[in-house]
């Protein structure tokens, strides 16, 4: 007997949230014979949603339609799937699991431990994520006895990864003027870190001939965007005006295709990230499995794929070790800024990472002047990513977290009609 689960996400948006939902709808979707699946799509912030066209909108638009129709026939769901913030979490069904990205800092907020008292089971998206939400503890005063105790989230935290996309690569022209061009992709905000990662890369190649291609956006995709950020990108370059290096500005949406053929252009070898923390890294773990070199501070969630099993030469002898398969920037942790702080999500005496200028600088250097021996090292990576964080793999440990929730057992009228089924030989 299959249960009806409503999933409540931003599953139309282009964000990592966005993303995240649609990864749980089709999770589901690959077992029609346990889930019947509904969804209610929200807003994430004042993002863009997915085009009229893109391929998604088809089966989501459907999935909505159905959602509408059921509802009005007074449907009542088995369970619920909430996709965003834990402080956004409430019971909706019988049984309830929060999804959520979970944290980029060393601590979660005090909201998050009353709001996962409201599931009955946690999923996030990385080992740091879950470690984070398991381990933060905060003191509470019995107002009744007034004795002081240790307070933290009891509901059972799972991790479920994102999968490698399998997809065709589009052919994108760039236009790039150097055979040596690094990539970044973040929103530009305070915690990604855009404006030292694009400084600190001028400075140490003002003198070269290399380019850096930044994706990047204010909040949404539209014309407006594009010109806030090109003005912003424009307040740093007129800071270096004799520059031999090259920046190239990429704004607006673009499909999987199109993004595959970006990674996988023949010019594009470094991928860097100065994030102060990340949930996962969606864009870094990207660029990894289409066997982009990596540069990125040795912290937060994308150390669950960036590091690796490879061979390393010890004593004359060729062993496997565990080690990182990119170039680690050393970093600090300290407290998040003032504008940092969200009410109820980055929580003031939080701390995350503050990635070292003088370690980013050496990095990038070296994945200039090293890059045949480092592009080794990101092909082993490659080969890791797509063996582990298959598609099928993927979307399976998803559904079997969920499915654990409920019991599939069919109920005895179930069972005798089936049953009398076999007899009858219908």
């Amino acid at each position: 007997m299959t249960k009806s689960i409503l999933v409540r996400g931003p599953a139309l948006s282009q964000t990592g949230y966005g993303e995240q939902s649609r990864f749980a709808l089709r999770s589901l979707l690959t077992r029609p014979d346990l889930f019947d699946v509904y969804l209610h799509p929200t807003n994430w912030g004042r993002s863009s949603w997915l085009m009229p066209n893109d391929p998604d909108r088809e089966w989501i638009d459907k999935l909505i339609r159905k959602t509408i129709s059921a509802t009005q026939s007074g449907i009542q769901f088995d369970a619920s799937l909430q996709i965003t913030i834990p402080n956004e979490w409430e019971k909706l069904a019988p049984i309830n699991i929060g999804y959520t990205a979970g944290i980029e800092t060393t601590r979660i907020a005090p909201e998050w431990i009353e709001k996962g008292a409201l599931m009955d089971k946690i999923i996030t998206i990385s080992n740091f994520s879950r470690e984070v939400i398991v381990n933060t503890v905060f003191k509470a005063q019995n107002t009744e006895t007034q004795e002081v105790v240790d307070v933290s989230v009891q509901t059972p935290v799972e991790v479920a990864h994102y999968p490698v996309r399998s997809c065709t690569a589009a052919n994108i022209n760039l236009s790039l003027e150097h055979d040596f061009n690094f990539l970044v992709i973040a929103q530009w905000g305070i915690r990604k870190n855009l404006e030292n990662t694009v400084r600190w890369w001028i400075e140490e190649f003002k003198e070269d001939e290399v380019g850096l291609v930044v994706k990047t956006n204010i909040m949404k995709n539209c014309h407006v965007d594009k010109l806030l950020t090109q003005n912003k990108l424009d307040e740093i370059l007129k800071e270096y005006p004799d520059r031999k290096c090259k920046i190239y500005l990429l704004h607006g949406y673009m499909t999987h295709e199109e993004m595959s053929g970006l990674y996988q252009n023949p010019k594009i070898k470094c991928m860097v990230s100065l994030a102060h923390g990340e949930g996962f890294g969606l864009p870094i773990f990207e660029a990894a499995y289409n066997g982009v070199l990596v540069v990125a501070p040795n912290w937060s969630g994308h150390l669950d794929f960036l590091i690796a099993p490879r061979k390393v030469k010890r004593k004359g002898k060729s062993v496997k070790k565990t080690l990182p398969c990119f170039l680690p920037v050393d970093y600090d942790l300290s407290p998040i800024q003032p504008e940092a702080v969200w009410d109820g999500v980055l929580d003031k005496n939080a701390m995350w990472s503050y990635a070292k200028e003088d370690s980013y600088k050496k990095k990038i250097r070296d994945a200039v002047v090293n890059y045949r021996r480092h592009v080794k090292m990101a092909n082993t990576l490659q080969k890791h990513i797509k063996e582990n964080f298959s598609e099928s793999e993927m979307h399976k440990n998803f559904a079997d977290l969920v499915s654990t929730e409920f019991s599939f057992t069919s109920d005895q009228k179930e069972i005798d009609d089936m049953f009398a089924a076999l007899m009858s030989g219908d």
